[in-house]
């Protein structure tokens, strides 16, 4: 049997809350991706042109710090990654997560939320983070899934 991880990065919570509910169906491990200073309200703000998210949004190759936690990624052989949409894509710090790992052959399965917007290109966007024997999956958009709806997106991805 695999050992399986899902690591997420949560601004507000609400990506967290689904985290945490993947992690007791599928039976794995949970890490919360932490930026080492932490988000605040106006940080998030995608209409405001200054605030920090849209800084970062603004310059793709920008790596927010994150909390120096240690992981073990050689033990898992599937890492659930989640994270909320923005500007179509994952946040940076997501990038940020991913190389300062080994992910060489593991097998990455998506998972957002999202206040509109769909995966668009994040896929490419990660892609550059990890090394050529790193599967990347795109998974789902799980914003008010049910338990029920996230046994069934699992059975479907594994």
């Amino acid at each position: 049997m695999s050992k399986k991880l899902v690591a997420y990065f949560s601004a507000s919570g609400v990506t967290g809350e689904i985290a945490k509910t993947i992690a007791n169906i599928a039976k794995a491990d949970l890490y919360e991706i932490k930026p080492k200073v932490p988000y605040t309200e106006a940080d998030l703000d995608w209409m405001n042109k200054s605030s920090r998210s849209s800084k970062e949004m603004n310059n793709l190759s920008f790596r927010p710090e994150i909390e120096n936690t240690a992981l073990n990624v050689a033990q898992y052989d599937t890492i659930y990654l989640g994270f909320p949409i923005w500007w179509y894509i994952a946040p940076t710090i997501v990038n940020t997560f991913l190389e300062k790992h080994d992910f060489s052959g593991k097998k990455i399965v998506l998972f957002a939320t999202s206040g509109g917007s769909a995966f668009g290109k994040t896929i490419q966007h990660l892609r550059p983070s990890v090394s050529k024997e790193t599967t990347i999956v795109e998974g789902k958009i799980l914003n008010s899934a049910t338990a029920e709806d996230i046994k069934t997106w699992l059975d479907s991805v594994n």
